[in-house]
């Protein structure tokens, strides 16, 4: 992609984790970025990550090759608006939001289809900001393209290699069949966990008997609902057909299920487990989806003062990062008293072999 000039309008997590991934490959290419907050400026050029800053669009951003644009979609929207008057002919403009219809609707009232590619790098974490970004983020993560029919396919062809280079999976898909997908594989599950905890939340007892054993299984099925409400209140709202024709289905089918169990059929529930386990089974465990994979093991300790002390001192002396640790008191559907959590693949693999070498009996779940 011969592309040397790069804006970005927003520099949090996933802009800052471009721009810096854009460094590691292009590091001749000049880099202008706008952000509200003068500090996020001063923080990434002091990180390398850009060239120059301001809290202005303007016309800074009139020479760029490509522009991403990093807020949520509504601020996109009203990006594309101010950047309409300085843009050169040349220019592509990218986004990276989670949902594509809203800003593939702006991009044609804008008259600008010929310069846009949707983009969805489906990578994440919980932290937010410059300050957690990394140019490692997108490795292994796909990342969706959303090109409008008026883009041509050279240049598309030019960004879906530039998008490899970066690390990531690129797919290319329109931006109709993006939003559908993603609301079936993050937006609906999201959505269900959040029901799932309130679940409990409201039929617990006063002394909180369900809250106090919500762990293993209850709490892994549960924890993308401590996903930002801010963020995913946008996404509903963004997303909202597709969402609720899903969660209709959805409902429907857990009818189905209560009616079933409720009638004691005879196979019902075991063809069911037998079905979902036989598709969850054949999901690919390699590229990351939008939905970020906890990287963890389970660990058979005895009941003795200093054992969790001394596998996380044995992982310390081997510069093996734990990112949380604790004892699963709840072990119906685990293997394994301790659970200790990692930032990334390698570091997990790394522990893995140096507990089992030390004759640990080590469980990962799949």
């Amino acid at each position: 992609m011969n592309k040397n000039r790069f804006g970005f309008l927003s520099l949090g997590l996933i802009g800052g984790s471009i721009a810096l991934a854009i460094r590691q490959i292009c590091p001749d290419a000049h880099i202008v970025a706008y952000a509200r907050r003068q500090s996020t400026l001063d923080e990434a050029l002091a990180a390398g990550a850009i060239d120059e800053g301001t809290t202005q669009i303007n016309e800074l951003f009139s020479d760029c090759d490509m522009i991403f644009l990093c807020a949520p979609v509504a601020v996109n929207n009203t990006f594309l608006e101010q950047l309409k008057p300085v843009l050169s002919d040349k220019t592509i403009i990218t986004d990276v939001g989670s949902v594509k219809g809203s800003i593939h609707e702006t991009v044609t009232k804008l008259g600008l289809d010929s310069h846009f590619i949707g983009g969805h790098p489906m990578a994440g974490s919980e932290k937010t900001g410059f300050a957690n970004a990394s140019p490692l983020l997108l490795e292994n993560a796909y990342y969706i393209l959303t090109p409008t029919e008026a883009v041509s396919q050279e240049t598309v062809a030019e960004y879906y290699s530039f998008v490899k280079k970066m690390g990531a999976l690129p797919l290319i898909l329109s931006h109709q069949e993006h939003d559908y997908v993603t609301a079936a594989i993050s937006h609906v599950p999201h959505l269900v966990a959040a029901a799932l905890a309130n679940l409990v939340h409201d039929h617990d007892s006063a002394n909180e008997t369900m809250k106090m054993i919500a762990a293993g299984g209850f709490k892994d099925i549960t924890r993308i609902a401590s996903s930002s409400p801010d963020m995913w209140e946008s996404i509903c709202m963004s997303n909202t057909e597709n969402i609720a024709n899903l969660l209709d289905d959805y409902i429907n089918s857990l009818q189905t299920i209560s009616k079933a169990v409720r009638a004691k059929q005879a196979g019902f529930t075991h063809d069911l487990f037998a079905a979902s386990k036989a598709y969850r089974d054949s999901f690919s465990d390699l590229p990351r989806g939008p939905i970020n994979k906890v990287f963890a093991c389970y660990v058979d300790i005895p009941d003795e003062t200093g054992s969790i002390a001394s596998i996380a001192t044995l992982l310390a002396k081997a510069d093996i990062s734990i990112k949380n640790i604790g004892i699963i008191h709840n072990r119906d559907f685990e293997e394994g008293v301790l659970r200790i959590e990692f930032y990334e693949q390698t570091t997990l693999d790394e522990a893995v072999v140096l507990l089992q070498s030390l004759h640990y009996s080590i469980y990962q779940r799949k």
